[in-house]
């Protein structure tokens, strides 16, 4: 692990900008030793060596800025592109009609380079295209004619750049190509750990309740049955990945089925019994397939509460109410209520069927999980789908649900 987080914090365009300080360093030096060299060829030297006391004492004070593109801001880029443009065209009111007529350097000299790679690698093939434009234009005015010299300068300059630029880019994407897969594999390499964990511990656990149910017989069997069941879903889960949709006769997804809408009640329906009383519309109440699915699946959760916290025999209702843009469901009992801070407790003891199997559904769904308990007067659960699956699914990630004092 430490090896691939060394990988990921070291970039390519590090060694570039290092580069990049240098060569700034460099030709600023040698910008200036050309110019005295050539002193007596001025005809107003105070202008040259005016600018170039500039560029060195600039060059200088901002190389720690060249350390990485975080530092090299948009506009302290186009200061250093307007000092080099800014020598050029000083080049001829300083030099005269002297070496510049010969095509001789401009008073930047390869400096000017500097700062046409810095937006390449600040910014990519882009920036790079608009800096070295705009420094062969002023190379171009201040020679006042397009001679063969001065455009093979500006055309290098011009394709260096860009080309630059462009590897730059292309680095960049392989970087967080190469991040990515790092974090998958790091997810990767989690979710064995936790495998081998859940091996250790829950699997075993529930093949023993299995094998132990189904030796003692009797309701303790019926136990060991879905003890079993579980087991062999929790052991797909964790080898597999998530389980596949089912397929029916002809070999097509059975969500293939599903793209027209569901009926709430038809799905409600298999809950009614004599305890359990269903009261909605006398038409159906058509839900997107997901959201119809979840639904039902929160109600069953509500209901297994029901059973769990107030008993086998307990009496509940359910209520449907169809309305333009929403279904509402309500699940109600006859119980003790929920003791205030019986949730929190729950979540740290890591039950989380309301957490995840009520109100995370109805969060997923872009809905809410409201709930309503008085202590010896019973709890009800109020759940709120939106109609339209697709603002749901958009409502889901962006706003969770509503909270409440819930079941447990």
């Amino acid at each position: 692990m430490r090896r691939e987080a060394a990988a990921v914090s070291m970039s390519v365009e590090q060694p570039l900008w290092r580069a990049l300080t240098a060569y700034r360093a460099l030709t600023a030096v040698y910008a200036v030793a050309i110019a005295a060299a050539a002193r007596d060829s001025y005809e107003r030297p105070q202008v040259a060596f005016g600018f170039l006391a500039v560029l060195l004492v600039w060059t200088l004070a901002t190389l720690p800025r060249f350390t990485g593109a975080a530092r090299c801001t948009r506009p302290f880029l186009a200061v250093d592109v307007a000092l080099a443009l800014a020598g050029i065209l000083l080049t001829p009111l300083a030099d005269g009609a002297g070496r510049h007529a010969a095509d001789g350097p401009t008073l930047p000299s390869i400096w000017t380079a500097g700062a046409v790679l810095a937006c390449a690698l600040k910014g990519g093939w882009r920036w790079a295209a608009a800096a070295s434009t705009l420094v062969g234009a002023a190379n171009l005015a201040q020679r006042g004619e397009a001679s063969p010299n001065t455009l093979h300068n500006v055309l290098l300059v011009w394709v260096a750049a860009i080309a630059i630029g462009y590897v730059v880019e292309v680095a960049r994407a392989s970087e967080r190509t190469l991040a990515r897969a790092l974090e998958i594999q790091a997810a990767t390499r989690e979710r064995e750990r936790l495998a081998r964990d859940i091996h250790d511990g829950v699997l075993q656990v529930l093949a023993l309740v299995q094998r132990r149910g189904t030796a003692v017989g009797g309701e303790a069997a019926e136990l060991g049955r879905l003890a079993g069941e579980q087991e062999a879903a929790l052991r797909r889960l964790i080898t597999q990945g998530p389980v596949p949709e089912p397929r029916i006769a002809d070999g097509s997804s059975a969500a293939a089925e599903d793209e027209g809408p569901r009926d709430l009640m038809a799905l409600l329906g298999r809950y009614a019994d004599a305890r359990i009383t269903l009261s909605g519309p006398g038409t159906p109440v058509e839900l997107a397939p997901q959201a119809a699915r979840e639904t039902a699946a929160a109600v069953g959760a509500a209901l297994d509460n029901v059973r769990t916290h107030v008993g086998p025999g307990a009496r509940a209702w359910i209520l449907v109410e169809d309305e333009p843009d929403q279904v509402l469901v309500s699940v109600r009992d006859e119980g003790p209520g929920i003791p205030e801070g019986r949730l929190a407790e729950a979540a740290e003891e890591g039950r989380l069927g309301v957490a995840q199997s009520i109100r995370g559904r109805l969060r997923d769904l872009g809905g809410t999980a409201a709930l309503v308990s008085v202590p010896g007067q019973g709890t009800e659960v109020e759940l709120t789908v939106p109609k339209d699956d697709g603002e749901a699914a958009g409502a889901g990630r962006r706003a969770p649900a509503e909270t409440g004092e819930g079941t447990q």
